[in-house]
């Protein structure tokens, strides 16, 4: 039954990690907007969570039954990616700070929905325990 509800919340959880990861960077982003020369990054969102999901990571595997089961490691940090420039700066900086916003308010809200939906799970597996 564990595994069945580790599996069933694994994906968010990486989701959840990936939203964290994507905000610091659009964070750092905006903190370095008037900075020469700063190119502004962000995660493909949608690769690296298929990454982390679909076993481009390292596994381990048992090969003997006396030895205790062992989750799976995503392959590392996703890369971060230079952000494409709409209008770049004469000094060399790719930081577009609507766009950051926009980025920031977007990552913030679906980060808020992840969340919501763990705890709307959980609430019901604790609502199905207890009866």
């Amino acid at each position: 039954m564990m595994d069945r509800l580790d599996a069933s919340l694994s994906l968010h959880e990486q989701a959840l990690a990936l939203r964290l990861r994507r905000q610091q960077l659009i964070a750092s982003n905006i903190a370095n907007a008037d900075t020469p020369h700063y190119k502004a990054r962000d995660l493909d969102f949608g690769r690296a969570l298929a990454e982390a999901n679909g076993g481009a990571g390292v596994f381990m595997v048992r090969t003997q039954s006396a030895h205790l089961p062992a989750s799976s490691f995503a392959a590392g940090t996703p890369a971060a990616l230079y952000r494409v420039p709409l209008q770049p700066s004469l000094d060399g900086n790719t930081v577009d700070m609507d766009v950051e916003r926009a980025h920031f308010a977007d990552n913030a809200i679906r980060a808020e929905a992840s969340i919501r939906f763990i705890a709307s799970r959980l609430k019901s597996l604790l609502a199905a325990i207890t009866g």
